[in-house]
């Protein structure tokens, strides 16, 4: 078993569930991932570090047959608590670095990695391991950090010499205290390409709330509808959606 990727930011990230950010990303993915979905309920999904298992917990109690993998035992502790009782989902301690150990090719009709892969440095392999185990004409969901606005984060916040940098780099300071890396869509739309995945839909999640600081809460619940569906809106909507803080890219197995 290799060590988990994000054991250092682990407990930061478990601090900030549920305030404005994160409530925003939860809720547009899951409404994203459900509109890529062959079917509304009755596949078999694979949430890839699934973290606190948000997303794996929707889509089992939606009637699908979910697996969450989850290296980190922290997240995994936290997932098990949340999931109790639910039925469809299933929960294993591993590292989606082990994919091909772990299932055989086409295991899933939709596979789930979302906020991963900023902490993989070499992402081309662990990519060719997720395209594998989706069944052709299955879905493979990717949230990435998006590296065509790395530099919006700090210039709004006056950091200019960071913003500066961003601009000729994908590597960042994240707010866990982690330097990881962000993607281009153009370069992860092509990597996919190659390695027979075909880009079908992408999304810009969290263009308006990103900046919004540490521990705000969301608003009341009618206000926070008014919320999500302005970022709904700008998270498909050009040129706002290429400047959000998060992309979003669903992709298809070629096969079928």
């Amino acid at each position: 078993m290799t060590e988990s990727l994000f054991a250092a930011g682990a407990e930061a990230w478990l601090g900030k569930l549920g305030a404005l950010r994160d409530a925003v990303r939860q809720e547009l993915v899951a409404r994203q991932v459900a509109e890529r979905l062959p079917r509304p309920s009755g596949l078999r999904v694979l949430d890839v570090g699934c973290g606190q298992a948000t997303q794996a917990l929707r889509l089992a109690r939606a009637g699908h047959e979910v697996m969450g993998l989850e290296a980190d035992p922290a997240m995994l502790r936290a997932a098990r608590e949340a999931a109790s009782g639910v039925a469809g989902l299933t929960l294993v301690e591993g590292d989606g670095r082990d994919l091909d150990a772990l299932f055989p090719a086409g295991s899933f009709d939709a596979v789930l990695c979302h906020g991963v892969l900023m902490y993989v440095p070499e992402p081309d392999p662990f990519l060719a391991s997720l395209v594998r185990v989706v069944r052709p004409g299955g879905l493979l969901s990717l949230l990435v950090r998006n590296a065509d606005a790395l530099a919006l984060r700090p210039a709004l916040a006056g950091d200019w010499a960071t913003a500066l940098a961003a601009f000729d780099s994908p590597t960042y300071h994240n707010r866990l205290g982690l330097d990881v890396r962000a993607d281009r869509r153009a370069d992860l739309t092509s990597t996919l390409t190659a390695l027979g995945a075909e880009v079908r839909a992408w999304y810009g999640v969290r263009v308006f709330t990103d900046a919004v600081p540490d521990g705000t809460r969301p608003p009341s619940a009618a206000e926070f509808e008014l919320l999500l569906q302005a970022e709904d809106r700008a998270s498909r909507t050009d040129p706002y959606r290429g400047v959000a803080a998060l992309t979003h890219v669903c992709a298809v197995r070629a096969g079928v």
